[in-house]
């Protein structure tokens, strides 16, 4: 692919419109401005829905992603609109739901001098996230972009956050896009423990009651014939 100088917003959107994207859940603010600028000039490759309320933009992402099979997408500010979406995140965590949250951050050279709506967005999502990443420079867009898609969708799902800066927005860089479909230190498929299988296997079949609760499990796993 040849090489264009262009913003590292702009560089956002043509990341995820390559993995696929074409519905995004957001709300505006003063550290994602730069994104929503570029936003206007893709209208016709990116539809945007305007929620209310951060919180609403990453359920409206998962109830997407769900009935969609792709991996949803929110955009939002920094400070409270980071914050606000801590629910949602938490609920894909628990529900296995694949969801890319992009938060604008301050500029980075303001981080960690207590800026206006300056909030650790890693600190607070890493325990709830399948992985949290701090963009500072627009070279790590498309880069950060891809795995973030990768690790959001393969294994058992999951939500990523991307902590935008939002010199890294505005900064110029020779996009470049690449795919991935391995990252050294992500495992997503864990090591099967037979022995633990058959331990389970044994507790159902000699059960007296068996009782059955399925959810996204048996969908993500493709089990519904085996479950009836």
């Amino acid at each position: 692919m040849d090489k264009q100088k262009i913003t590292g917003s702009e560089a956002l959107l043509k990341a995820l419109i390559a993995e696929g994207v074409d519905t995004i859940f957001g709300y505006p603010g003063g550290q994602a401005i730069p994104i929503y600028d570029s936003l206007y000039d893709y209208r016709d490759q990116l539809k945007h829905i305007l929620v209310r309320h951060e919180q609403g933009a990453t359920h409206a992402a998962q109830g997407y992603a769900r009935v969609s099979g792709k991996v949803g997408v929110t955009v939002v500010t920094s400070g409270p609109g980071a914050t606000n979406t801590i629910t949602g995140i938490a609920d894909a965590l628990m529900d296995s739901t694949p969801m890319v949250v992009i938060a604008g951050q301050v500029p980075s050279p303001l981080l960690g001098t207590d800026a206006f709506q300056e909030v650790d967005v890693i600190g607070i999502t890493q325990p709830i996230t399948k992985w949290a990443y701090q963009i500072r420079r627009p070279e790590e867009i498309a880069w950060a972009v891809s795995r973030a898609f990768y690790i959001a969708s393969t294994g058992r799902p999951g939500p990523v956050v991307l902590d935008l800066a939002k010199d890294a927005q505005v900064g110029l860089v020779d996009y470049e896009y690449q795919k991935v479909d391995y990252v050294r230190s992500y495992q997503p498929e864990p090591d099967i423990r037979e022995e633990r299988i058959e331990a389970a296997a044994s507790l159902i079949n000699n059960a007296k009651k068996p009782f059955c609760l399925v959810g996204q499990g048996g969908i993500l796993g493709g089990a519904e014939e085996e479950l009836k």
